[in-house]
């Protein structure tokens, strides 16, 4: 077991089925908190995540709701309330990940990505800031990408690029607007291990590799672990900040 850093703390995690979210989910459960699994299509991953949390003596509620839909995010929130009473923690983590490079994206691929990626977050974050303002601190952790900072080998994917640069300047302008109460920082990974980028080829991969100083694609636990510092009190003093998570990846 772990320090309980989290103890007694409500954290909502959005697209909590796979990858990183569950990763995320999962670690805050470990320490101490009580976690909302957000999914939209991933029920299965989903409930046998809440399965396992609540196995370990954990405590935790499974909420569909598509992010992108502001009445569904109201939903969700209103559930966690009637549960749990409070909420201490949001982490903005659903995405997607479009497969086409600029001149093959079409206009619903780009509507898709900043309607989940981007708009997501926005809508999850006006939603919860009126009640960590009213408890008087609050932590959002926004999930970007090392794709948002302008390196240039990740820039390939138009709509995603730009979302997550958007999620960037999000991030900036809600640390602004919501401090000194609430803690907005965000989480920018490299290249992880995830069905997200189930689709590259064993050349891109091995591409990637070879740009990193730490020579491999990186775990979700390990994207997890920078969300978990940013969550808890030991991040009182940063907001507005980016920590990226990417094995040096872009350094040169």
């Amino acid at each position: 077991m772990t320090n309980k850093r989290l103890q007694g703390k409500v954290a909502i995690v959005t697209g909590a089925g796979r990858g990183i979210g569950r990763a995320t989910a999962k670690l805050f459960a470990q320490e101490g908190a009580k976690v909302v699994i957000n999914y939209s299509k991933s029920e299965k991953e989903a409930s046998s995540l809440a399965e396992e949390i609540k196995k370990a003596g954990g405590d935790a509620l499974l909420v569909k709701a598509d992010v992108s839909k502001a009445d569904e995010v109201k939903k969700m929130v209103k559930r966690t309330i009637e549960k749990f009473g409070r909420i201490d923690i949001l982490v903005n983590n659903a995405g997607i990940l479009p497969p086409a490079t600029f001149l093959d994206s079409t206009e619903e691929m780009w509507d898709q990505t900043m309607d989940i990626n981007l708009k997501g977050s926005y809508l999850c974050a006006k939603e919860i800031a009126p009640i960590m303002l009213r408890q008087k601190k609050g932590k959002i952790v926004n999930m970007a990408s090392v794709c948002g900072l302008a390196q240039r080998s990740a820039l390939g994917n138009t709509p995603y690029v730009a979302s997550k640069a958007g999620v960037i300047g999000l991030t900036r302008s809600l640390a602004v607007n919501l401090g000194p109460t609430i803690n907005v920082n965000a989480v920018a990974p490299g290249v992880i291990d995830t069905d997200m980028v189930a689709f590259f080829s064993a050349d891109r991969k091995n591409v990637i590799i070879e740009e990193s100083p730490l020579r491999r694609i990186g775990k979700p636990e390990e994207i997890a672990s920078a969300v978990l510092f940013l969550a808890s009190d030991e991040s009182d003093f940063i907001t507005g900040e980016v920590i990226t998570v990417s094995g040096g990846r872009g350094m040169r």
